[in-house]
């Protein structure tokens, strides 16, 4: 697939992608999976770029109420802010972009999503999508195409910075292009598109037209 060389926005995921809170994430949840008697090795790699919801109900557990654990998972992160750090370069990169040019789409809730960008020192955008704005989470195109239509552009001429194979899926469905950020991935994710390891050597410009343009990325691996 032949990539953009300008495009009308940027919407980042959060977590994974401009800031990394896996470790208080995973403390989280392995308690909680500790307490409805999960293999917590096995789990806890299922949890990156999904909704707190859509993570409990894959579990199928009898007698559980979805919403209710969902929401003890959000009081507990909350509480927890260690170790949250912002990805290398990601501060100069956003503070380079147009207030309107850019959004934060999110599998967080939004109060979560807001604590852990002041955490790592990360400005808030004017327009926030998180994760009680959509029916549908990722994989699910549904909050890069809410991200767009709001910010009065077409998803088609966006870039979505993402890290997590939802989140990658998520964009590919929406039909915009995708930079994998590669920084804080546990294991690598093979991907076409292209990456960047942190946003150190990422640059962005305005055009005279107003287009942003993107570069420092590395190219994507071929398709076969």
């Amino acid at each position: 697939m032949q990539q953009p060389d300008r495009y009308a926005a940027f919407l980042f995921d959060m977590d994974g992608t401009i800031l990394t809170s896996i470790a208080a994430a995973e403390r989280v949840w392995a308690r909680w999976a500790e307490r409805h008697g999960l293999d917590v090795e096995r789990f806890l790699p299922t949890i990156h770029g999904k909704r707190a919801v859509d993570t409990v109900a894959a579990q199928r557990l009898d007698g559980v109420d979805v919403e209710r654990e969902a929401e003890w998972v959000l009081e507990a992160e909350m509480d927890d802010t260690a170790d949250i750090e912002a990805a290398g370069g990601v501060a100069a990169f956003l503070a380079s972009l147009p207030e309107d040019r850019w959004a934060l789409v999110t599998s967080a809730p939004r109060r979560l999503a807001i604590r852990r960008m002041e955490a790592a020192g990360l400005p808030v955008p004017g327009l926030v999508v998180a994760a009680e704005d959509v029916v549908n989470g990722k994989p699910a195109p549904d909050g890069f195409v809410m991200a767009a239509e709001r910010l009065g552009v077409a998803i088609e001429a966006c870039l979505v910075f993402e890290d997590s194979l939802a989140g990658i899926a998520a964009a590919e469905a929406a039909g915009a292009a995708v930079l994998v950020i590669t920084g804080f991935q546990h294991n690598h994710v093979a991907t076409r598109h292209p990456s960047a390891r942190n946003y150190e050597a990422l640059r962005a410009s305005v055009e005279p037209d107003g287009s942003l343009r993107l570069a420092g990325a590395e190219a994507g691996v071929p398709e076969g």
